[in-house]
């Protein structure tokens, strides 16, 4: 069965947009078609039926989520903790995003999928691309599915936004500009800079 790709509007500004796919005719999607899709060079994710499309990331995307990640790996390995980049997070049946970031409790790693109750904490880094989805759409599912903690970064300045749980939803709990520092104590104590997760120059 073939797939149909359309753009999507999105959902702050027009200049936003995402690519949605969907089959040929017309019916959703379901979590075993698109785990059969296998790798792929493109981040596809699947929400509610439809596959989301975003653009490979750039050079300062990458550089941000390496960095991120190698500032929280020791904190994390001492917690017992782990710090993965860019898998599969089932919220629920049928929704499955693909975060730059998260922090996880014991799983199995050999599975294609790391069930959100595993999640500690979810980030986002956000792209010119895909900003109203990361600060919109994925915050209100990774809210519904429970992860406690919701990082936002700004990959052009570096700015941290962390959110937490409160009820069934996030609250702004901190940020942290250029020369300031975010201070995680859960689920792991670690003390973040922006400029540091920059490139250079």
């Amino acid at each position: 069965m073939g797939l149909v790709f359309v753009r999507e509007s999105g959902l702050e500004h027009a200049g936003d947009a995402m690519t949605s796919a969907i089959f040929t005719d017309g019916r959703p999607m379901s979590e075993a078609e698109f785990l059969a899709l296998g790798e792929t060079p493109e981040r596809i994710e699947l929400f509610d039926g439809s596959l989301h499309v975003t653009p490979a990331p750039t050079p300062r995307h990458q550089r941000v989520s390496f960095q991120l990640a190698a500032a929280i790996e020791p904190a994390a390995a001492r917690a017992g903790l782990h710090v993965l980049e860019a898998v599969n997070v089932r919220l629920r049946p049928d929704r499955i995003p693909i975060p730059d970031l998260v922090i996880t409790g014991n799983i199995d790693f050999d599975e294609l999928v790391v069930d959100a109750s595993a999640v500690r904490l979810v980030c986002e880094i956000i792209s010119p691309s895909n900003a109203a989805t990361d600060r919109v759409l994925k915050m209100h599912y990774y809210a519904a599915a429970g992860i406690p903690r919701y990082l936002l970064v700004e990959q052009q300045t570096g700015t941290l936004r962390l959110f937490e749980l409160a009820a069934d939803k996030y609250v702004e709990a901190q940020t942290a500009k250029a020369g300031e520092v975010l201070r995680l104590t859960e689920p792991v104590a670690v003390d973040l800079i922006p400029e540091d997760l920059l490139p250079p120059g």
